[in-house]
């Protein structure tokens, strides 16, 4: 029996499935943390042959995928057809706390209201501008410098569906209209026996993209109380088998696993990357003494060297007269060992092409 770890780097493509791309890719996993967008395409990389970082601003360019506010108040890459009904349940938690980021910025919910209509009206005239722009048109941005108030502003408005982030123009995203870019009216809250299906939806979607897992788990990724996730999951039960302790996987999981590699080669994940921050802890994904490795970042959750499941070095990015380097560090002072050190060379060369 593969172990969880191997399973769970299966369900979430890093053994780079026939055919995979951006968009299904972003399907499987449901949403790929994107705060920083860089990240995000390099998640992209790492469970897919041959794509670049072009194909993924292709990609948000023709509108296949688009980046949000969604899971845990944070941006995410998702597939268009789910922005509706993901933000529709997981956006009326996290708009609160945005308020309250206003708030320290001397922003109260009247004038957070104003900041979001006026951004409406600058990109239904203008969009899609980036941000910088955007900040610009706002008078409350110019008198806070930075425009951190307007970062929490477009937030705000984008947990509301009104904005989306768009196309990408000189490696810049920019914001558009939900209804420009998508062709869609901003999805209410979701309520009774719709909200129902969302979550039976988003539990079936989360096991497929990183099962097997917990219900604490998904309530963790998604930003939603326990008593949705035990919800969504309690709703698919019949499509569900126990694996290890509250573990759960979708029933005919052990089919693709029995057609998948039975080890998977060293991949490079970015920082944030769904196989670190997509569970409850990181204790199945850490050997023992390497828990120090993720402690007093101040959020910032850094790049591993994953090996068949397991983190076995860091690594970094470097740009140097228009060439990305990535170069890795092992955890053991014994170092990689031949075969891994053979895979992690050929990633980081892999990361220079992805880049381009």
């Amino acid at each position: 029996m593969a172990s969880i770890q191997h399973r769970r780097a299966l369900a979430q493509g890093l053994h780079r499935p026939d055919g995979a791309d951006v968009a299904a890719i972003t399907q499987r996993l449901l949403a790929v943390q994107a705060q920083d967008y860089r990240q995000a395409k390099l998640a992209v990389r790492a469970r897919t042959a041959g794509l670049t970082a072009a194909d993924v601003d292709a990609a948000m360019d023709d509108r296949t995928v688009v980046v949000s506010w969604f899971n845990r108040g944070t941006l995410h890459l998702v597939h268009r057809d789910d922005h509706a009904w993901l933000l529709g349940l997981t956006a009326p938690t996290h708009e609160r706390p945005l308020l309250k980021r206003l708030g320290d910025f001397d922003v109260g919910a009247d004038l957070a209201d104003t900041l979001v209509d006026r951004i409406v009206t600058v990109l239904a005239q203008d969009g899609p501008l980036d941000r910088r722009t955007l900040a610009e048109r706002l008078e409350a941005a110019r008198r806070r410098g930075e425009g951190l108030s307007v970062v929490h502003a477009l937030g705000l408005s984008g947990a509301r569906g009104l904005t989306v982030r768009g196309p990408v123009v000189d490696g810049q995203q920019r914001y558009a209209l939900t209804r420009d870019w998508l062709g869609t009216e901003p999805p209410a809250p979701l309520q009774g026996a719709e909200r129902d299906l969302a979550l039976a939806e988003l539990a079936r979607r989360y096991l497929r993209g990183h099962g097997p897992a917990a219900d604490r788990d998904l309530a963790k990724w998604a930003g939603l109380p326990l008593r949705d996730a035990r919800a969504g999951l309690s709703a698919i039960a019949g499509e569900l088998v126990p694996t290890d302790g509250d573990l759960v996987a979708l029933r005919g999981e052990a089919a693709e696993i029995e057609a998948a590699p039975s080890r998977l080669p060293a991949r490079l994940l970015p920082m944030w990357d769904e196989m670190t921050v997509g569970y409850r802890d990181r204790a199945l994904l850490l050997r023992a003494g390497d828990e120090h490795r993720f402690a007093n970042r101040n959020g910032i959750v850094p790049a591993i060297v994953l090996h068949d499941g397991r983190a076995v070095g860091g690594w970094s990015l470097a740009r140097a007269k228009g060439v990305t380097t990535a170069t890795a560090e092992p955890w053991d002072d014994g170092g990689f060992g031949r075969s891994v050190g053979r895979a992690v060379t050929a990633e980081c060369r892999d990361v220079t092409r992805f880049e381009g």
